[in-house]
């Protein structure tokens, strides 16, 4: 199952990554499947949006990205008008109304917060037990 615009990214389980490595893991361990790739938090700001979504292009994956932009609204419309599907910026900042609006008519979604994700900076995939790990937090087989 591909995810577009507008379908749910609830159903998806997510995984931070954070190279270019763990992006071909999830993506060949989940064969299809949906899955999120999320970035680590605030990843805008130090990584770029550029960064994080060169690493999901090879892939064709940018549909399956959640950049998240923190506190930085800037970044969380620079990364909807890159083509990120979800972004996730904190809901106490004064545009986050204005940016979910946008995002909603953009085919979008502005995430108040990420969603529950496996860290990937804390399994070893050169393991057996880390894909195994990896297997079990996406409910495969």
């Amino acid at each position: 199952m591909q995810v577009g615009k507008g379908q749910p990214h609830e159903r998806m389980r997510a995984v931070i990554v954070h190279g270019a490595a763990d992006v071909t893991a999830v993506l060949k361990l989940a064969a299809g499947r949906p899955v999120a790739l999320l970035s680590a938090p605030g990843v805008a700001g130090y990584l770029g949006i550029a960064g994080f979504a060169a690493l999901l292009q090879p892939h064709d994956a940018l549909r399956l990205g959640i950049l998240d932009a923190a506190d930085a609204p800037g970044y969380a419309l620079a990364a909807l008008r890159t083509g990120f599907l979800r972004v996730v910026l904190q809901p106490e900042l004064p545009a986050f109304a204005a940016l979910a609006e946008l995002a909603t008519g953009m085919g979008a979604v502005l995430l108040p917060a990420p969603p529950a994700a496996l860290d990937l900076a804390r399994v070893d995939l050169r393991k057996p037990t880390g894909i195994q790990h990896l297997a079990n937090w996406l409910d495969l087989p």
